[in-house]
């Protein structure tokens, strides 16, 4: 893995198979079981700027973005340079659990559908996003249902939040997503970025996979007046705010890197920065975003399914929201998980993403959904025992992670 800088760690797979892709039709094309080898890798994307602006080295004092409060916890653990420290600070959505109330967070959710552009920059394919908007908007990461960590039905990122404050929250503290529809986007692909494949009826799309680097040029504004991008265009608009938690919703939808055999990121977060005006006293805008894609049945094994990707990504956000921008806050003591992920942040769904019962199997509005269960802060804290709920570790599921990492110099030498 890189040097810590300004990194959030994306929710990836990676296939691996022989130099040669038997293509159906034409070059773009894939056979349906493309994906069906797809292991688990990690990757890093900083947070955007495509207009020439700096990024805020200074923390979060002195910026425009989302409500979000800061901690600090004490631990012997090795920077990113082998050096030893033991004090280590953190950022998160919300308010602080000690201070007790409800901070609502409006969560819009932007659907992205695709056209898939022939040589001549007419429309070969056209990917319709509609079919998922609503599965997810009913799902519980914008609806309430029951867990443990509260006496009332909540979200699960809340029920999460909750799980991980136990010994010090007021009892009456939440953190909800006020999920709103805005206006669908499409993206237009240009031909040589893109693969797909058919539904057996010969439809589009059972997936499409997009080329990583140029997705990020075609989801990021490239200045801030840019309305040709998802982001962009949801910015000017209005639909998406500074202080939203804002989600850019895809129909499998996963990226590659270099060529179709090297994927599949399924989801990251980050941030999009633009500069500010009089109007907000000059703070730079911190426009804070999820990718995720839906991911059907079938596509990836039962530890990848419906709102796995968007699940991770709105956990990682409230635990993480500014991606270790200043290369400070949610830095962590380097950490191997037992799905061999070595890192040194608190991101809390890599350490348990691609384990056997990695989803959370809960139904509800006529179907099952399966966002992941996470590691929760007294994990990376290496606290022992746990201050968390019923002394656990990882959240809903607490049987997850039964035992903390080793003490761990950079990279994990000794895994």
């Amino acid at each position: 893995m890189p040097a810590r800088s300004l990194f959030s760690m994306l929710l990836a797979l990676a296939t691996s198979f022989g130099a040669n892709v038997a293509f159906a039709q034409d070059a773009h094309q894939l056979p349906a079981d493309h994906l069906s080898k797809a292991h688990a890798r990690f990757v890093a994307l900083p947070p955007q700027n495509r207009s020439g602006v700096q990024s805020n080295a200074n923390g979060t004092p002195g910026v425009d973005s989302l409500s979000n409060w800061n901690g600090s916890f004490k631990t012997p653990g090795f920077d990113e340079n082998g050096n030893y420290r033991d004090s280590w600070v953190y950022n998160m959505v919300g308010n602080p659990p000690q201070k007790g109330g409800t901070t609502n967070i409006n969560a819009p959710v932007v659907p992205v559908s695709l056209d898939l552009l022939k040589p001549d920059g007419t429309v070969l394919l056209h990917y319709e996003v509609k079919p998922f908007i609503l599965r997810t908007l009913q799902s519980p990461l914008f609806q309430n249902s029951t867990f443990s960590s509260s006496p009332a039905p909540t979200q699960i990122t809340d029920a999460i939040m909750r799980a991980e404050f136990w010994s010090v929250m007021a009892p009456d503290w939440h953190t909800m997503l006020l999920g709103s529809l805005k206006q669908e986007r499409t993206m237009q692909v240009p031909s040589g970025f893109y693969y797909y494949a058919l539904k057996g009826n010969g439809d589009c799309c059972l997936f499409v996979l997009l080329d990583i680097n140029e997705f990020g040029n075609l989801l990021f504004p490239s200045v801030p007046t840019d309305t040709t991008t998802p982001i962009g265009a949801a910015e000017n608009a209005g639909d998406i705010t500074t202080k939203d938690l804002s989600t850019f919703l895809f129909p499998n939808t996963y990226l590659y890197f270099g060529n179709p055999n090297n994927c599949c990121v399924l989801g990251y977060h980050s941030y999009d920065f633009e500069p500010g005006d009089a109007s907000n006293g000059n703070k730079q805008r911190r426009y804070v975003v999820a990718y995720a894609s839906w991911i059907s049945p079938g596509l990836f094994g039962s530890s990848f399914v419906d709102v796995t990707g968007l699940g991770h990504e709105i956990a990682e956000t409230f635990n993480d929201p500014f991606v270790v921008s200043d290369n400070k806050h949610n830095l962590t003591p380097w950490w191997l998980s037992p799905n061999g992920n070595c890192q040194d942040d608190l991101e809390v769904g890599d350490v348990i993403e691609g384990l056997p019962h990695a989803g959370y199997p809960i139904t509800m509005n006529g179907m099952t959904y399966h966002p992941q269960n996470v590691a929760l802060l007294p994990w990376f804290e290496f606290q022992s025992p746990s201050t968390a709920i019923d002394g656990a570790c990882s959240y809903p599921d607490e049987s997850i992670l039964p035992n903390l990492s080793p003490i761990e110099l950079p990279g994990c030498p000794t895994s």
